[in-house]
């Protein structure tokens, strides 16, 4: 499948029917999931894949569609049920799991995906428990931040291994009251970490 190809299809998903402030439920944009699972597929890590907080499926679902085993983590139960309703209709086979990501134990992933919560919010841990969770069960990490995370990212994750890092526009679209644009883009980081498991 070609980049603009999947963009395209993730592009038609559905996203949140009421989205968390407090979790800071933004849907993935369609182009930046298809940067991710390229670069993610260029490095030949789309084996077994979770994403974490997959929201309404659009990380999970597009590395399904590139040939990926793929495991879907959200405690959210509606985005899940939106997640699940948009990997039927494309007819792609997704394990979507129900689960706090703190406590979550999965073995065989060879690679984690995700679109964390960047911590904005006081009451949201924010990325720290994403990423100690990636840590633990996967040897690469494909994850995305606020423009420069990367003193924490490097100190957080040691002694494991910021391998690439990009700095990709990333469209957020109006999703709550107080947004004042349709669409305001914003500079996000792509992180490519590599993991050395005992």
């Amino acid at each position: 499948m070609k980049k603009k190809q999947l963009e395209m299809t993730l592009e038609r998903l559905e996203g949140f029917s009421e989205p968390s402030f407090i979790r800071e439920q933004y849907a993935t944009p369609a182009s930046v999931a298809a940067e991710l699972l390229f670069l993610a597929a260029l490095r030949n890590d789309l084996g077994t894949v979770c994403d974490l907080g997959c929201g309404t499926g659009v990380l999970a679902i597009g590395a399904a569609l590139m040939g990926a085993r793929t495991v879907g983590v959200e405690i959210d139960k509606d985005a899940l049920a939106t997640a699940r309703k948009n990997a039927e209709n494309l007819g792609v086979d997704v394990d979507f799991i129900r689960a706090d990501v703190r406590k979550l134990e999965l073995e065989g992933i060879d690679t984690v995906i995700m679109n964390p919560p960047f911590g904005a919010q006081k009451a949201s841990e924010g990325d720290r428990a994403f990423l100690s969770t990636a840590q633990r069960i996967a040897r690469n990490i494909y994850t995305l931040h606020n423009r420069g995370s990367h003193d924490f990212i490097k100190k957080y994750i040691f002694p494991n291994v910021v391998q690439e890092v990009y700095c990709i526009p990333f469209p957020l679209k109006r999703c709550f009251e107080f947004h004042s644009k349709d669409i305001k883009v914003i500079e996000v980081e792509l992180y490519r970490i590599t993991c050395q498991h005992s």
